[in-house]
Order: C-alpha cells, then sequence, then structure tokens
C-alpha cells in the first residue's frame, strides 16, 4: 500500500514490541521498518539503467519472506549496537530490536499482498506475485482511522495502560476494516460473474478489483479470445449488476517471444494488457489491470507506460502523466461510486 499506510503500521508494530521500553522511540524505528522495503524503487534506479528493470525490481526481493529475515537480523544487531550504551544501557536487547524489526518488514509485505499490485514473497526462489485484489493501492477508511490512534497514543507515558487501548483500536479498527474488504471482494467477484453470464460475455477468466482511493466503486475484466470487457458495480448502484462496459479489442504490437521485456511487463500485468503503437519508434503499454480513463471512446489505462525500441531493446520512459487528465479520471470515478 501507499507509504503513510505502511508507515504508520510499522510504527503499530514498533510500539506493539518496545513500545514500554523505549516509548515513542518505538514508533520512529518501526516507522523505519515499514518504509525501508520500498526503498527498492530507489535500490531499482541504481541497479539497473533500463526504466522497465528498474520499475519491476519494485516489490520484489525487497519485499520477501527471506528480506524480512535477514533485514530483521542485521538492523536489528546494528541498532541495538548503536542503541545499548550510557543510561540506555541492557534497557533492551538484541532480541527486542530484531522482533521489531522483522514484524514491521514482515507486515509491509503482507499488507502489499492484498492490493492488485501483488508482492513477490517468495522471491528469489520464485517471482510468484501474491495478489488478493481486495484493497485499494491507497484507501484513506483503512489508514486514517489507525494514524489517528497512533498520534493519540503518543500523547501518554510508555506505561500508561491508555497507551495499550490506543494500540488495540487503531489495529482493532483497520483489522476489521481489512475482514470487509475480504468480504467485499468475493461479493464483486460472484456479482461480476453473474453479470457476465447474463450478458452471454465468454470469457476466459476474470478478475473485480476495488478502485483507487475506496472499496465501494469495483472495476471488473474479463478476457476472451480477441477482446477484454471491462465495467464497473458500486455498492450504490440501484441494481446488483456491472454496467458501463468497455470492448477493449486485443492489440499486441510488440511480440513477446522477440522481446524479453514485454514478456517481462505481461507478467508483470498478469497478462491483463495492451500494447499500441503511437510513432515511428513509440508504443503505449496499457495495464488494464487498472481502470481505462473517463473518456468514452479511451482505450487507455490510467496506468500506462510509453515504450520504445533502443539498440534493438525496448525501454520505458518514465511514467506519462497526464496531469489534466487525473482530475477529469479521478472525478469520473467519484461520480461513478455515487451509484446509478
Amino acid at each position: 500500500m501507499d507509504s503513510l499506510t505502511q508507515i504508520v503500521l510499522g510504527a503499530a508494530c514498533g510500539e506493539a514490541v518496545l513500545g514500554k521500553k523505549v516509548g515513542n522511540k518505538a514508533l520512529l524505528f518501526g516507522a523505519i521498518g515499514g518504509t525501508i522495503p520500498d526503498l527498492d524503487v530507489f535500490v531499482g534506479s541504481w541497479l539497473y539503467e533500463n526504466e522497465i528493470d528498474a520499475m519491476l525490481f519494485h516489490r520484489g526481493f525487497m519485499h520477501s519472506i527471506l528480506f524480512s529475515l535477514l533485514g530483521s537480523l542485521s538492523l536489528g544487531w546494528l541498532v541495538h549496537k548503536l542503541y545499548n550504551y550510557g543510561k540506555r544501557f541492557n534497557t533492551t536487547t538484541q532480541k527486542d530490536w530484531i522482533s521489531l524489526f522483522f514484524w514491521s518488514l514482515f507486515t509491509h509485505l503482507i499488507l502489499d499482498c492484498f492490493t492488485p499490485y501483488g508482492t513477490q514473497l517468495f522471491a528469489p526462489i520464485s517471482n510468484y506475485r501474491v495478489a488478493f485484489n481486495n484493497i485499494a493501492v491507497v484507501d484513506p477508511i483503512y489508514t486514517l482511522p489507525f494514524l489517528i490512534c497512533m498520534i493519540v497514543l503518543m500523547f501518554f507515558n510508555r506505561q500508561s495502560n491508555r497507551r495499550k487501548l490506543w494500540l488495540k483500536l487503531g489495529l482493532g479498527i483497520s483489522s476489521t476494516y481489512m475482514l470487509f474488504t475480504f468480504g467485499n471482494k468475493f461479493y464483486m467477484d460472484s456479482v461480476f460473474k453473474e453479470t457476465l453470464i447474463a450478458k452471454g460475455i465468454d470469457y476466459k477468466r476474470y478478475y473485480a478489483q476495488p478502485t483507487i482511493f475506496n472499496n465501494v466503486l469495483w472495476y471488473g475484466v474479463a478476457e476472451s479470445d480477441s477482446t477484454y470487457h471491462v465495467g464497473y458495480y458500486s455498492l450504490l448502484d440501484m441494481k446488483n449488476t456491472f454496467s458501463d462496459f468497455k470492448v477493449l479489442q486485443k492489440v499486441l504490437a510488440l511480440n513477446t517471444e522477440k522481446y524479453k521485456r514485454i514478456k517481462d511487463l505481461a507478467w508483470f500485468s498478469n497478462d491483463y494488457y495492451s500494447i499500441c503503437k503511437i510513432g515511428n519508434n513509440d508504443y503505449q503499454y496499457n495495464d488494464l489491470r487498472y481502470p481505462v480513463t473517463g473518456e468514452p471512446n479511451s482505450t487507455s489505462s490510467v496506468f500506462r507506460f510509453r515504450l520504445y525500441k533502443e539498440n534493438d531493446e525496448i525501454n520505458m520512459k518514465p511514467f506519462e502523466r497526464n496531469e489534466d487528465n487525473i482530475p477529469d479520471a479521478l472525478n469520473a470515478l467519484w461520480e461513478r461510486l455515487k451509484g446509478k
């Protein structure tokens, strides 16, 4: 999920493990631990010259169970060495710090598994991306109550039972909401499947996921031999059916057999993608796991890349943010969320 959410969850882990011993410092170190896996965005840019390789490094090894184990051992040892002197000598143990960093790292990657983006939990043994698709990458209803509880508990003494109460409240509210999103996911999948059957759409596979910032409006995509069928459904709709369907043709202007990085991008999007030629040497890659833009005739995903050939290899220009289009797309999603 987004960085703020991971900071809050990491801080909660720090508080749970070491709050009584070190007070608000536990929140700080937990927040640092919760941030570390997402530093793979910067590490990838240092390791790879090709933009596609750098992007695919995200949520890879640094989001794996193995990294959580190795990272917690090394960080726990280092921080204990730096912390354990003077008045703080023997107030904490190396085991305490290893436990703090393990839980702040491990819960980060588990939380990311709930989002559509997916996480390579088992890297480097396997590149399988675990993605439950039950919550958006950014969801304020999950994050904000949790954040408020963490801020409130900071004002209580580290030995106060009220501090423990606010920690439980924050974890309880966020966990309850997460359980709701799982139930909502099962419901949305069933509604989407029933809609496809009712419309007589012959599909090979399908899935549904929430749109950004909420768990009310969902997006479904079904794949047939030559097309993708995409539609929306809001919990506030009068009818229990997906609507606003668009039919997108399978356009694959670059071959996965000829270009390894195209094959990698296909894996990245779980084969829900299209590639359109837009210039002499330019192509647009649309990740169809995410809603298409709001224009009536658009076949362009809000998550798209501009690809180009470079020395018979494929590279990617930085993510093209159409600043004029983003507010329109968000406004269209907001209007659709209200139901119809």
